[in-house]
C-alpha cells in the first residue's frame, strides 16, 4: 500500500460513471518511452512507494532505465495476485494452516491469518492417463485420481472454505494457465483501498514455470519458487534487478500448412540460440496486430523454454476480443481498453519504444516443423524430420561391426590417431550392422520385435516407433486454431480409411472443458474417437510425465529388447526421460501433427514420400491430402466457439463436481490434522 506520492501520480479515471483511483505513469518523466513490461513495473512501485523499501530513487532509476546497461539496480516488485498449481501449491497453503495453528496456540484468533493477495490454486498436475482409447476413460481416470489424492483434496478443500481470497478450481475443469487467460485473468485489476476503488495492472506470480503464458494477454507474470509465491501472498514484494529487454518484432502472416505451434518452435530456436536468459522479451512492430491472442498465449507460454522471464505481448484490440470472446463483462473490457489508453500501456506501433536488443521473424517464413529428440529448442524442419531421426538414433542406439572385429581393431590400435580402417563395403559407420541390435533396416539400426497383446493385436516394433501420441498441454489446447485443425485433420483422415497403429497409445487432454464444447458443437468429436483421440482427463497430463504405463506388452518388449521408441506430444518440454519411463526419444510437434505420426506410427517416415496408407479405392494417401485447408479451420473456429460457451463451462468454477462435494472435509478455523497421514501432518513445530 504506497503511503508516499513523491510524484503527485495519485488521480482518478472515470470509466462508464465509476471512479477508479490510479496512479498516472505521466507524472513521471521518461515513462514514456519505456517498453510495456517496464511501464507496468513502473506503476508498481508509484503504487506501492513507502519512503523505505520503495523509495523516489528506485522510480526515478526504473524511469531512466538505460537500454544499453547492463542490470545493476535492485527495485521491488509487488505482483496483484498468486496463482497456483497443486503440486507446488500445496505447501504454501500448509505453512498457511500452520501459521493459523500458533495463533491459535498463543491465545489468538486464527482467522486472522489470510492471503493479503489474491491466491488462487487450479488442480491440473495429478490426473495420469492410467485408461485411454474408449469412451470410459475420462471417468476412469478421475476415479483413479481421486483414490490417489483424497487426503490432499480433502486439505485444499478445507483451505478453500477457511481462507479469504483463497480459491481452488477443482480438478477435472483445466490446466492452470489456460484457466488463468480463459478465466481468471483481469488485465486490469481492481480492489478497494481504504474506502476507495483502486485500479492497477494485472501482474501474477506462479509455482509454474510457465505462469507466462498469461504474458499474451498483456500480463506480467511468471514462475517463481514456492517460498518467492508464499511471500507474495503474504503481501511481501519479490526483489529483482530491472531487467534488460529483447524488442522482438513481428512481420508478415503465418502461411498455409504452418500453425502457432511451428511458430512457437520457430522463435524458440531463434532465442535460445540467441541468448535471453534473465530478461525480458516484448513483442512488437505492424505484425502484432495480426496475432490472435491463443497464438500470442502459445508463444508466451514457451518463455521458459526461451530462457526468458517474460514474454509480453501488449494491450490492443485483439486483447479485448478476447476478452469479450471469454465472457469477462463489458465493464470489465471498457476499463482494460480506458486504462491501457491513459496509461500508455496501449499497442501503438507508430510509437517509438527503446530495447537493449533488437530481433525480428518474418511470420511468412515459418514451415512446419517438429523438435527433439530431448530439447525444446532442437527443432527440426518436419521435410527433414526422417533424416534427423535416423542421425539422431545413433546416439540411442549402439552400433558396431556384427562380428566385433571393430571393436577388436581399435582396442589393437595404437596410438589412438592410428585408427583402423573399414573395409570397402563399411565405408561409413552408417553403413555398419548393429552390434546386438539385428541387422540394417535400409540405412538405418533395426531391431524389428514381435509383441501380441492381450486384446489380441499383433505387430512389430522398432526403434523409432511412436508408444506415445497425446494432444496435450495448456501451450496447444488452449489455442483453438491447431486443436480444430486436428480433429479436421483427423476426419479427413477417417474419411479416406486411415486408421492409427496399433502400438500407438492416443490420447486428447484438454486445458479446459471449453475445448470438449466446441469439439461437440463443431461435429469432430466422432473422428477424433475413431482414431483412438479419446478425452482422459484436463490437466497437464502427458506434458509433465503422467503419460500412464504403456499395454505391458508392449512395455515389456521396449525394455527387454532395448528398444529407442518415441513419443509425439503437443507439449513444451521433452527433456529424455521426462515423458514416459519406457520411452526414449521425444517430440513435441502441434496437434495435428500428432494425430499425423499415430497414423505413420514410426518417427522414420517421410511425409512428403511415405503415404500414410491407402483409402477405399487402394490410392496412396500422403499427408498432404488429409491436410485441413486454414480457410476451413478459421469457418470451424467462427461457427463452434461463442461467448456463451465459455460463460457456461465457467459457471460455479470453484464449486467442482460431486466427487470434490462429497469430499469427507474437516470444518474450522484450524485444519484437522490426522496423526496418522503419510502425507500431511501437524508440524512438530507447534504445540501438540
Amino acid at each position: 500500500m504506497s503511503t508516499v506520492d513523491s510524484f503527485g501520480s495519485k488521480g482518478v479515471l472515470n470509466v462508464a460513471g465509476t471512479d477508479y483511483e490510479i496512479f498516472r505513469l505521466n507524472s513521471v518523466e521518461g515513462a514514456d518511452s519505456l517498453p510495456f513490461s517496464l511501464k507496468v513495473l513502473l506503476e508498481n512501485l508509484l503504487r506501492t512507494e513507502d519512503g523505505a523499501n520503495i523509495t523516489a530513487d528506485h522510480v526515478r532509476a526504473l524511469a531512466g532505465w538505460d537500454p544499453d546497461a547492463q542490470p545493476d539496480t535492485e527495485i521491488q516488485f509487488t505482483p496483484a495476485r498468486v496463482i497456483m498449481q497443486d503440486f507446488t501449491g500445496v505447501p504454501c497453503v500448509v505453512d498457511l494452516a500452520t501459521m493459523r495453528e500458533a495463533i491459535k496456540d498463543l491465545g489468538g484468533d486464527p482467522k486472522r491469518v489470510n492471503p493479503l493477495a489474491p491466491a488462487e490454486m487450479v488442480i491440473d498436475h495429478s490426473v495420469q492417463i492410467d485408461a485411454f482409447g474408449n469412451s470410459g476413460a475420462l471417468e476412469r481416470n478421475m476415479e483413479i485420481e481421486y483414490q490417489r489424492n483424497g487426503e490432499r483434496y480433502q486439505f485444499l478443500r478445507w483451505g478453500q472454505t477457511a481462507f479469504d481470497d483463497f480459491k481452488v478450481v477443482p480438478p477435472g475443469t483445466g490446466i492452470v494457465h489456460q484457466v488463468n487467460i480463459e478465466y481468471l485473468a483481469r488485465t486490469v485489476m481492481t480492489r478497494e483501498v481504504d474506502g476507495v476503488l483502486r485500479a492497477y495492472p494485472d501482474t501474477c506470480v506462479g509455482t509454474d514455470s510457465h505462469t507466462t503464458m498469461v504474458n499474451g494477454l498483456g500480463v506480467l507474470g511468471w514462475g517463481v519458487g514456492g517460498i518467492e509465491a508464499e511471500a507474495a501472498m503474504l503481501g511481501q514484494p519479490v526483489s529483482m534487478l530491472i531487467p534488460r529487454v529483447v524488442g522482438f518484432k513481428l512481420t508478415g502472416s503465418i502461411p498455409a500448412g504452418a500453425t502457432a505451434t511451428d511458430v512457437v518452435l520457430t522463435i524458440t530456436e531463434q532465442l535460445r540460440n540467441h541468448g535471453v536468459v534473465g530478461k525480458f522479451v516484448e513483442f512488437y512492430g505492424e505484425g502484432v496486430a495480426a496475432v490472435p491472442l491463443a497464438n500470442r498465449a502459445t508463444i508466451g507460454n514457451m518463455s521458459p523454454e526461451f530462457g526468458s522471464t517474460a514474454a509480453m505481448f501488449p494491450i490492443d484490440d485483439v486483447t479485448l476480443e478476447y476478452l469479450r470472446l471469454t465472457g469477462r463483462s463489458e465493464q470489465n473490457v471498457a476499463l482494460v481498453e480506458a486504462y491501457a489508453k491513459e496509461q500508455g500501456l496501449w499497442h501503438d506501433p507508430s510509437h517509438e519504444i527503446k530495447f537493449s536488443e533488437y530481433l525480428e521473424l518474418d511470420l511468412s517464413t515459418v514451415v512446419p516443423s517438429i523438435s527433439g529428440p530431448k530439447r525444446p529448442q532442437d527443432r527440426i524442419i518436419l521435410t527433414e524430420s526422417k533424416a534427423q531421426f535416423r542421425e539422431d538414433l545413433r546416439n540411442y542406439v549402439k552400433e558396431d561391426l556384427a562380428d566385433g572385429s571393430l571393436d577388436e581393431a581399435i582396442d589393437e590400435s595404437f596410438p589412438a590417431s592410428d585408427s583402423p580402417s573399414f573395409t570397402a563395403t563399411a565405408t561409413h559407420l552408417s553403413d555398419v550392422a548393429p552390434h546386438g541390435h539385428g541387422p540394417k533396416s535400409n540405412g538405418r539400426p533395426s531391431n524389428k520385435v514381435s509383441v501380441t497383446t492381450a486384446d489380441g493385436r499383433e505387430f512389430e516394433l522398432d526403434h523409432g516407433a511412436v508408444s506415445i501420441a497425446s494432444i496435450t498441454s495448456c501451450t496447444n489446447t488452449s489455442n483453438p486454431s491447431v486443436m480444430l485443425a486436428a480433429a479436421l485433420l483427423a476426419r479427413n483422415a477417417v474419411d479416406k480409411g486411415l486408421t492409427s497403429k496399433p502400438w500407438v497409445k492416443t490420447s486428447v487432454a484438454p486445458g479446459s472443458k471449453v475445448v470438449t464444447d466446441y469439439y461437440e458443437k463443431s461435429g469432430l468429436t466422432p473422428y477424433l474417437e475413431k482414431l483412438g483421440f479419446y478425452i482422459v482427463g484436463y490437466g497437464c497430463a502427458t506434458c509433465i510425465g503422467n503419460s500412464g504405463p504403456l499395454d505391458a506388452e508392449i512395455s515389456e518388449a521396449i525394455q527387454a529388447n532395448d528398444l529407442s521408441v518415441s513419443a509425439v506430444l503437443s507439449g513444451n518440454r521433452n527433456f529424455e526421460g521426462r515423458i514416459n519411463p519406457d520411452v526414449k526419444m521425444n517430440y513435441l510437434a502441434s496437434p495435428p501433427l500428432v494425430i499425423a505420426y499415430a497414423l505413420a506410427g514410426t518417427m522414420d517416415f517421410d511425409f512428403d514420400a511415405d503415404p500414410l496408407g491407402q483409402d477405399q479405392d487402394g490410392n496412396d494417401v500422403f499427408l498432404k491430402d488429409i491436410w485441413p485447408n486454414p480457410v476451413e479451420v478459421q469457418k470451424v473456429i467462427d461457427s463452434s466457439i461463442d461467448k456463451e460457451m465459455f460463460a457456461r463451462g465457467y459457471e460455479g468454477v470453484f464449486d467442482g463436481d460431486d466427487r470434490w462435494k462429497a469430499l469427507d472435509t474437516p470444518a474450522g478455523d484450524t485444519f484437522a490434522w490426522d496423526a496418522k497421514s503419510t502425507y500431511v501432518r501437524k508440524p512438530r513445530t507447534s504445540k501438540a
